[in-house]
């Protein structure tokens, strides 16, 4: 899936998709899901963000949005970056989690590889 988002119109409502790294199944915990829409709840308080819609599934979500200020992808990266660093936190921090050392190890990797 592409990292970089091409809005032709700014000001426009799009439909987009992204998933976590090899579609692991992240968002079943509570805790997890809470994080997803406690940062789109940022972005549309703060950021700018008009959310017509979302649905947030285990391994991926779907959202329509547009952007207020006329910037859909900086809204996208900026949430995108602090949700993901959010979500390896609250996993690793999490001691019911039994995933760790496999989905956590996963993730952190691809995390490494991308900050490169």
């Amino acid at each position: 899936m592409s990292r970089k988002y091409k809005f032709g119109d700014k000001t426009g409502a799009y439909f987009i998709s992204f998933a976590t790294v090899y579609w692991i199944d992240v968002f079943t915990r509570e805790e997890y899901f809470g994080n997803i829409v406690e940062s789109l709840d940022y972005c549309r308080k703060n950021k700018g963000m008009e959310i017509y819609g979302y649905c947030i599934m285990p391994s991926h979500i779907h959202l329509i949005f547009r952007s207020e200020n006329g910037d859909p992808s900086g809204i996208i990266r900026d949430f995108k970056g602090f949700t993901s660093r959010k979500m390896l936190k609250t996993i690793e921090e999490n001691p019911q989690e039994s995933g760790k050392n496999g989905c956590f190890g996963c993730l952190k990797e691809q995390e490494r590889k991308t900050a490169m």
